[in-house]
């Protein structure tokens, strides 16, 4: 029997990339989502899914404690669709609701689910100003002011609630501006970029790592560097699904 994963966030960018990967490897995917009507595509994908919203803790336990995974993986978002600039204040803020009261939700439903693996998307573009590029040992800017104190604030929350998890080996993701299918843009774009389908590879990747730890992944650059999850992780930029693979 194969180990079961519950991705969260399994409709969003990543998710949809990384349900035939994590397939691929061998993993049974319970996909989570807030809306019953994403329910058909998740099981189109080989997904089973699970209807249920992560500030519902209570639900969010018991689903979990019921599907009992090896591994939680959240790819939780509440972003608008393409980045509508209209909507991003409004977002940052719900955003960040996410990675703050979300997070620490999903964490404790593993924790009660005795989960042994915990990923978790974060950001590449929260750290402090200091030299570049910018490495994993390097302090968030929790000094920031402003809508960025809002969204620096909620990766602060939840990276803290993800690596404090007790009896989980837990990794940190902290993608740098995504691009590709399912994201607001085709192209690069941002000081820090990544393919969607290299951040899908990033998680089985630290899914499969047995020490844990904070990883920025991004294409190389100027802004951060990602030699730590090259060396660690084994993981490449160039990375991309099989031909024939859902999207």
């Amino acid at each position: 029997m194969s180990e079961k994963v519950f991705l969260a966030g399994a409709t969003g960018a990543v998710g949809t990339a990384l349900i035939p990967l994590l397939i691929g490897a061998g993993y049974t995917v319970y996909g989570g989502t807030r809306r019953a009507d994403r329910a058909a595509a998740l099981e189109a994908r080989g997904a089973h899914p699970v209807v249920v919203d992560v500030f519902d803790a209570p639900a969010l336990e018991a689903a979990l404690v019921r599907i009992a995974p090896w591994a939680v993986i959240h790819q939780l978002t509440d972003l608008p669709k393409d980045l509508d600039p209209k909507r991003m204040a409004e977002a940052a803020t719900m955003n960040a609701r996410v990675r703050t009261e979300g997070t620490r939700n999903l964490v404790a439903a593993a924790v009660e689910a005795d989960a042994k693996r915990l990923v978790a998307q974060s950001i590449a573009w929260a750290y402090a100003p200091g030299p570049k590029p910018f490495t994993e040992d390097m302090p968030l800017d929790l000094g920031a002011e402003g809508p960025r104190s809002v969204s620096v604030g909620g990766v602060a929350a939840l990276e803290q609630a993800v690596l404090g998890a007790r009896g989980i080996t837990a990794s940190v993701l902290r993608y740098g501006q995504l691009y590709g299918p399912g994201t607001s843009t085709a192209e690069r774009k941002g000081a820090s970029p990544v393919h969607v389908q290299a951040a899908a590879y990033a998680a089985l990747l630290a899914l499969q790592n047995t020490r844990g730890g904070v990883f920025n992944i991004a294409e190389d650059g100027d802004e951060v560097s990602s030699q730590k999850a090259k060396r660690e992780l084994g993981w490449r930029a160039d990375m991309r699904l099989p031909l024939g693979s859902a999207q």
